[in-house]
């Protein structure tokens, strides 16, 4: 049966620890044959700057159909100076 994880790296270090994390769940799903499925996606700072929204709807979306979200840090020094109702 093949699981569905969505996968938002974030900003700065949550961007860099979700690659590794990738790295051993690819390990793991070819060597135990888990079934494992990633999508990515956008979210925090790295959406803002290609949105304008820290949380696009179509991140919503994906979330949504997937079985797990492997979520990254979020925000930074970059976009500190947004309106609170946009910061990441």
């Amino acid at each position: 049966m093949t699981q569905k994880i969505a996968v938002l790296p974030g900003d700065g270090i949550g961007s860099e620890i979700v690659v590794e994390a990738i790295k051993v769940l690819s390990y793991l799903n070819a060597d135990m044959d888990l079934g494992l499925e990633f999508e990515q996606g956008l979210i925090g700072g790295a959406a803002y700057d290609e949105t304008g929204s820290p949380f696009p709807e179509a991140t919503l979306r994906l979330a949504k159909q997937a079985d797990a979200v492997l979520l990254g840090a979020v925000g930074g020094y970059k976009w500190e100076s947004l309106d609170i109702a946009v910061r990441p």
